[in-house]
């Protein structure tokens, strides 16, 4: 069987273990592949945390708030903050190598022909991811900081104000949060594309699935998103927008493909 031209490159029965060996090579791989990307990053540490911080700067600006600063309870964690900056700058840097891996993983149980879909699914999912992350920090990040520092205000007695004090470890681990989020989220129409490609699913199907879909987004988004309407709003749409528009889209593929078939005498 393994000489047929449809048959999978790799024919061969693996093990429970086996499968988690070449799992852990895939990992290992992967997070080697950081190493470089969160070099970089933690020499630019200061900058990237600028860089984090600045709609939080914009919406305490924009509140009329006192002048913006950020905190550290302990000696260790403006170093720990750093280094949660690097990591994630090395999975952002390293997604590449990172879905390929993935991919590699996933290669040698598919057939020859769809194989050749390891650059559109690398390629896809690096700019999906990317866009997710830049996504959450041009269009959510204002908006969200905006609404929950807005909260900060003096009571109606006029004794007693409520001020904003912004713990640092607090607030990169909710932003890192966020975009990796976002960026996972994004990765919606790859993981529909490639499951409907390799014949997981069909466009009906998915279609179906759509009302169930809609519940899970608004689920997902409440739980990844600051306990306000509008930061969920702009999770939501993108989770239910960018499932039916890869409905859309595997629904053309399919109709393409059966234009192509021979007709039968």
């Amino acid at each position: 069987m393994s000489d047929l031209p449809d048959a999978p490159e790799n024919d061969v029965e693996m093990g429970f273990f086996e499968h988690l060996g070449e799992l852990r090579s895939r990992l290992v791989k992967s997070i080697l592949g950081m190493i470089v990307p969160m070099g970089v990053a933690w020499y630019f540490k200061e900058w990237l945390l600028d860089w984090l911080l600045a709609p939080l700067v914009t919406a305490w600006h924009q509140l009329g708030l006192e002048e913006p600063r950020v905190h550290f309870a302990n000696p260790i964690d403006p170093f720990l903050a750093y280094m949660k900056i690097a990591i994630v700058a090395g999975i952002l840097g390293a997604a590449p190598w990172i879905f390929y891996q993935l991919w590699s993983f996933i290669a040698p149980g598919l057939y020859k022909r769809e194989k050749v879909m390891a650059i559109p699914f690398v390629l896809g999912s690096t700019i999906c991811f990317a866009g997710g992350a830049i996504f959450g920090y041009a269009v959510v990040f204002p908006m969200g900081f905006e609404t929950l520092l807005s909260f900060a205000e003096q009571l109606p007695s006029g004794t007693i104000e409520i001020t904003p004090t912004i713990m640092i470890n607090e607030y990169l681990s909710f932003a890192t949060r966020m975009l990796l989020a976002f960026g996972v989220v994004f990765e919606i129409p790859v993981v529909v594309i490639t499951l409907a490609t390799l014949g997981v699913v069909d466009w009906r199907g998915l279609l179906k699935f759509g009302r169930w879909w809609v519940i899970i987004a608004t689920v997902v988004a409440a739980l990844l998103t600051p306990p306000d309407v509008a930061s969920q709003l702009l999770m939501l749409i993108p989770l239910v927008g960018l499932y039916f528009l890869s409905v859309l889209f595997v629904a053309i593929i399919g109709f393409r493909r059966k234009k192509k078939e021979p007709k039968p005498d």
